[in-house]
């Protein structure tokens, strides 16, 4: 070996570790790409999540101030009728027995104070078991595209909207692949609440039907997805049938004009809406 090979096989070994540190390189870029990805997800469903925290906290501020209205209301009626009942007893211008009906009366006030107390901390708790079920629920769905699927609070309901590519072919009520993966994902977060209830609504745009078949309108392509919906919840992932409920809504409830691709897009949707326990409310209602 001559003097003159001794440059090359020193720059060997530098050639190989440049080699080796580009593809290294490569991979760590785009493991750095898929957890920025990841992480501007999670940052838009936090977001999401403090948006509706500050909606709730925003109602119940409202609620808590008429709340606190009734309450100075009922405390200067009692102190007023105190002061009444104590003149008219002195004037002897109602009996005693006339005097402690009255105070009955009186009693019954700090019992619907009680009962509207009662009454807030029910209203928070539910705003406070919506808000996790949404958590629970964005979180087991990931950083899907919001236009595919929307999760939201409104008057103290929980609604499921998903898109209508997302679960079905045009014309069709077969449910897609991707959309069982997508529903094994809410009946997860479902199956582990065995108290909730819920509704599947279809909806389509209203745009007619093109050619005879099975299908008669929209009113029965709507019914036909919301069952295929239910259907699935329950035999592929083993939900209680006694909890759901389907429902097609045709055309008659749209989203957005349907004069236009983009309205008609939002209108063709399915919504599981998770139905209040109007049971357990009424029971509240009820007089102790």
């Amino acid at each position: 070996m001559t003097l003159k090979h001794l440059p090359l096989l020193a720059a060997f070994p530098v050639l190989l570790f440049s080699c080796v540190s580009s593809k290294k390189f490569k991979g760590l870029n785009k493991k750095y790409e898929e957890l920025s990805t990841s992480y501007t997800g999670v940052q838009r469903d936090l977001q999401a999540c403090r948006d509706e925290k500050a909606e709730i906290d925003r109602k119940r501020a409202i609620y808590e101030a008429e709340i606190a209205g009734l309450k100075a209301q009922i405390e200067f009626l009692k102190n007023n009728n105190n002061s009444a009942l104590k003149q008219l007893e002195d004037l002897s211008v109602i009996s005693a027995q006339q005097a402690e009906s009255i105070r009955k009366s009186m009693d019954n006030l700090g019992m619907k104070d009680a009962y509207i107390q009662n009454l807030q901390q029910q209203m928070a708790r539910k705003d406070s078991l919506n808000m996790a079920l949404v958590m629970n629920l964005k979180g087991a769905i990931g950083n899907l595209d919001d236009q595919d699927i929307n999760i939201k609070v409104d008057k103290g309901v929980v609604f499921i909207d998903i898109s209508d590519k997302l679960l079905f072919k045009t014309g069709s009520y077969d449910i897609t692949d991707r959309a069982s993966e997508v529903l094994g994902k809410v009946a997860l977060v479902l199956k582990n609440q065995p108290d909730i209830e819920f509704m599947v609504e279809g909806h389509t745009d209203n745009i007619p039907l093109s050619g005879k078949g099975v299908l008669v309108d929209n009113w029965d392509l709507s019914v036909k997805r919301a069952t295929s919906v239910v259907r699935t919840l329950q035999k592929k992932y083993g939900l209680d049938p006694a909890k759901m409920a389907a429902a097609g809504r045709g055309e008659h409830i749209p989203v957005a004009a349907n004069d236009n691709a983009d309205g008609r897009s939002l209108n063709r949707r399915t919504r599981i809406v998770i139905l209040p326990q109007l049971d357990q409310f009424f029971k509240l209602l009820e007089r102790k």
